[in-house]
C-alpha cells in the first residue's frame, strides 16, 4: 500500500510519498494477504526535464512485469519529446499520461492482479498559467475512467491524499469516509469538523513541512495497526514552482554519493 500527499498553495505544489511496496498472495479460496513488504519503492516522479510537472502514484506497483516507476520514466521520455515548451497545457500532459498507461495495461492486463486500483497524480503549471493544477488518472477494478481534475488553477489552498487515507482523513476531515460509508452516513454532514492546516499564502518550505508531516503521521499510524506495515520506508518529496520548475527536496538513492559524483540531491 501507499500514502501519497499533494499540497497546493499560491507559490508551489508539493508531492510526497512513502516507499513501502507490498507483495500480496492470493489463496485458492479467493482471499489474499500481504506476504512481504519492501521499503524502497519509487512513487514520486519528475515527468519532464524542462517544464514544471510532477507525478506520484498509489495502488498497483506494476502492470505485469513492468513496474510503475519504469513506466513513469518511459512516460517522461515521451512527454519530453511530445510537449512543446512554449505552448502546452497540463490537460494535454494528462491525456498523454492516460494513453501511455492504458497502452501498457492493454499489453499486460492478463498478468495484472485483479480487483486492484491504480492512481497516478499529475501536477503542474501550464505554459501560460500563474497557478498550478492537479489531475488524477485512475484504473478502478480493471476499468479506466476519464482523468479527474482534482485541483483547478483557481483553487489555491488544497491538500490531496491517496493510498491508505485513514489517518489523514481523521486529522483533516474529522472522520474516516470508509467508516461512514459502512455506517450509511455521509461525510457532507461533518464539514464543521475539518481542520484547516493549509493556507493559500503558505510559503514553500511550510508546504513541504506539512506534506512531510502528513506522510510521517500515516507511517506511524499504520505501524501500530494490526497486520503488516504497509506504509513505511523513506519519504520522497518534490516541489514544482512556476519559476524554479521541478526540484527534489528529499530523494532516496540505492548508491552512495561518493560513487556518483555527477549526481546531486536535486538530480532529475
Amino acid at each position: 500500500m501507499t500514502v501519497c500527499v499533494a499540497i497546493k498553495v499560491h507559490d508551489c505544489i508539493v508531492f510526497a510519498a512513502d516507499s513501502a511496496v507490498s507483495l500480496s498472495t492470493t489463496y485458492p479460496d479467493g482471499s489474499s494477504a500481504v506476504s512481504n513488504v519492501w521499503k524502497h519503492g519509487l512513487k514520486v516522479f519528475n515527468l519532464h526535464r524542462d517544464i514544471p510537472i510532477v507525478a506520484m502514484t498509489a495502488g498497483l506497483g506494476n502492470f505485469g512485469s513492468m513496474s510503475i516507476s519504469s513506466m513513469a520514466k518511459d512516460l517522461r521520455t515521451s512527454l519530453t519529446e511530445k510537449l512543446c515548451q512554449d505552448n502546452y497545457t497540463i490537460a494535454e500532459a494528462v491525456e498523454f499520461t492516460q494513453n501511455h498507461f492504458q497502452e501498457e495495461y492493454s499489453r499486460s492486463h492478463e498478468n495484472v492482479v485483479p480487483h486492484h486500483s491504480f492512481e497516478f497524480w499529475v501536477g503542474g503549471y501550464g505554459h501560460d498559467n500563474s497557478h498550478g493544477e492537479i489531475w488524477k488518472v485512475v484504473l478502478q477494478e480493471g476499468s479506466w475512467v476519464e482523468p479527474i481534475q482534482i485541483s483547478p488553477p483557481e483553487a489555491s489552498d488544497q491538500v490531496v491524499w491517496g493510498g491508505q487515507v485513514q489517518a489523514i482523513s481523521r486529522l483533516l476531515l474529522g472522520h474516516d469516509h470508509e467508516v461512514l460509508r459502512i455506517s450509511g452516513l455521509s461525510g457532507d454532514k461533518f464539514t464543521e469538523l475539518h481542520t484547516p492546516l493549509v493556507h493559500s499564502s503558505m510559503p514553500v518550505q511550510d508546504a513541504i513541512d506539512l506534506a512531510d508531516f502528513l506522510v510521517d503521521m500515516t507511517k506511524r499510524y499504520v505501524a501500530f495497526l494490526p497486520g503488516a506495515d504497509t506504509v513505511g520506508g523513506d519519504t520522497d518529496i518534490a516541489t514544482i514552482t512556476r519559476h524554479e520548475g521541478f526540484r527534489w527536496i528529499r530523494r532516496k538513492h540505492y548508491y552512495p554519493d561518493h560513487l556518483n559524483k555527477r549526481t546531486t540531491g536535486h538530480a532529475t
